[in-house]
């Protein structure tokens, strides 16, 4: 970037908050989030206006494990309730530390979690073809029990068992948009949209319902972004910068593209939907929409891609 943006919308990635290869304890997400933290205390020491989301995946996924491990003792709660808990759970680790960092370095800001509702669509063509595995690994037998209790849809899951696969609809409505806005325009740090938000269905009569899906949580916080008129979108992942030819010998790391340029190499299939097919989607659509910029790295290089020395950088020509 030429310079820092006034506004920035920052999505963390679940696994920024518990790693693949971590042990998955309490005080190991803790010290993970600190760190996460750091950088973003920092731009605020400076000025920026920061929202924040996150990811949701490895944590809702442990999540779904203890319901399928006490459903003889408790009732298993259904999908929407699951991701409601993990934004909860993530937005306290983050508020805190967060909070804690702020006030080591003197900044006197409020931080809060909006436990956040998206609506989508119910006839979104996603729910025809479920495709986003959630949950834990199950052996065929049970996995199509299940599916004939439940109404669940399963599939193998890369040589790894048998899992569950639940819609991913496109993200339509902020529900709490208007707390949201009131809250950053008083000068407060906002958690929203954590796991891409709760997807909701807003019936005839205004009322709204969950809804057994998963948002993804970049397009999500795009579309956040956006109505928040941030000036920009910084999405963490787990690699430095976008690459086109991922993992071959021809492979190359994009240090800035265009819209136009990032859709014709979607077209060519160097963006799978199920790594960086959506984060290349919701950077398209925040410049189109009106953003300035999107910056795309990894959490150790926040600072270092926002000063425009790595990452990859969207605009929209």
């Amino acid at each position: 970037m030429d310079r820092l943006p006034h506004s920035i919308l920052i999505t963390l990635g679940g696994n920024a908050i518990l790693p693949a290869r971590g042990t998955g304890t309490f005080d190991e997400q803790c010290a993970i989030t600190r760190l996460t933290m750091q950088p973003i205390a920092a731009l605020t020491q400076e000025g920026v206006r920061v929202v924040l989301s996150h990811g949701n995946g490895p944590i809702v996924g442990n999540i779904l494990i203890r319901n399928e491990a006490a459903r003889d003792q408790i009732p298993p709660m259904p999908l929407d309730v699951c991701g409601a808990d993990s934004q909860g759970g993530i937005g306290y680790m983050m508020q805190q530390a967060l909070d804690n960092e702020l006030r080591r370095i003197g900044v006197q800001r409020p931080v809060v979690t909006v436990v956040t509702q998206i609506v989508v669509d119910e006839r979104d063509p996603a729910f025809r073809r479920p495709s986003k595995p959630i949950g834990p690994f199950y052996t065929q037998e049970r996995a199509r029990v299940l599916a004939k209790e439940k109404g669940w849809t399963v599939t193998e899951d890369a040589g790894r068992g048998w899992r569950r696969v639940v819609a991913s609809p496109r993200p339509l409505e902020v529900v709490e948009i208007a707390a949201i806005r009131k809250l950053v325009e008083e000068d407060t740090i906002v958690i929203a949209a954590g796991g891409g938000g709760i997807p909701v269905s807003r019936q005839w009569d205004g009322t709204l319902h969950g809804v057994e899906a998963v948002i993804d949580k970049d397009l999500a916080s795009s579309l956040l972004a956006r109505l928040l008129g941030c000036e920009a979108l910084c999405i963490i992942t787990g690699v430095d910068r976008v690459s086109i030819h991922y993992g071959k010998p021809e492979q190359r790391d994009l240090q800035c593209a265009t819209a136009d340029e990032l859709s014709e190499y979607a077209a060519a299939g160097h963006f799978p939907a199920g790594s960086m097919g959506p984060k290349v989607q919701a950077a398209i659509e925040f410049v189109r929409g009106g953003g300035r910029e999107v910056v795309i790295t990894s959490p150790q290089k926040l600072r270092e891609a926002l000063e425009g020395t790595t990452g990859t950088r969207v605009r929209r020509e």
